[in-house]
């Protein structure tokens, strides 16, 4: 699993991009077989004015999949990469779960029409 962390208006330390990735691969490692690139963008949308502006895009590159982008704006960077991280990986879970769901109903649908 690639993960590529790119930081925007700030420098990145070495302990934010330990953070990040640790937690990428926490809420995503079950799904590593599917996922072929992470791509995080990390940014500071006000600069030194601060409040509500560090920003955590999440892009997951799923193969066969539409990617699963996940946006969150906090006042804390930490924050905001926790909670994309984890609502990264719960809409991944439905993304597999729905093409799972697809392929036994027309595999079900195939058995019974060629039965009849």
């Amino acid at each position: 699993m690639q993960i590529v962390i790119k930081a925007s208006n700030f420098t990145l330390t070495d302990a934010l991009r330990d953070h990040a990735e640790r937690r990428v691969r926490f809420a995503l490692t079950f799904f590593c077989t599917h996922i072929q690139r992470i791509v995080m963008q990390l940014s500071d949308i006000n600069g030194p004015r601060g409040g509500v502006d560090k920003c955590c895009n999440l892009r997951v590159v799923l193969a066969g999949l539409n990617d699963v982008v996940v946006n969150d704006i906090e006042t804390d960077l930490y924050v905001a990469i926790d909670r994309a991280s984890n609502r990264a990986g719960r809409t991944v879970r439905r993304q597999l779960a729905r093409r799972r769901d697809r392929a036994c109903s027309i595999g079900r649908a195939s058995t019974t029409s060629s039965t009849e």
